[in-house]
């Protein structure tokens, strides 16, 4: 099954196929499936054509794929413009929610900022 020009895996149950679109989590699915009548333990390979089209209509209220990352792209673009805190965080790459920075962060901050030891340098043997 095809939906937004993305292939849902077959062999899932549908309601965590559905999850493999940007935009789509376990409770949208959920909602997706209940709208459109279909089982929620059923095979996405198994659906018939009727009820493909189901989800299809049922999925086309959500903003979902290339729309939603462009608006969440444009938030983040606002932000930067008009110079916000959030929007200083984001252009240096560091956590933009309040958390600390000490330690941790190491998701938005990378690896490579690791501390040595006590940051005294070895001295060579003689």
């Amino acid at each position: 099954m095809r939906i937004l020009g993305i292939n849902l895996p077959d062999e899932k149950r549908i309601e965590i196929a559905l999850t493999a679109l940007y935009g789509v989590g376990r409770s949208r699915a959920q909602s997706v499936l209940k709208e459109a009548g279909v089982d929620l333990g059923k095979k996405s390979k198994d659906l018939t054509p009727d009820e493909e089209n189901a989800i299809r209509k049922a999925m086309e209220t959500f903003k979902m794929e290339g729309d939603l990352k462009r608006q969440v792209a444009s938030n983040i673009k606002r932000l930067k413009d008009i110079k916000a805190y959030r929007g200083v965080r984001h252009t240096r790459g560091l956590p933009s929610r309040g958390q600390r920075t000490k330690t941790n962060s190491r998701t938005r901050r990378g690896n490579a900022r690791k501390t040595m030891g006590t940051g005294r340098k070895v001295e060579a043997k003689k």
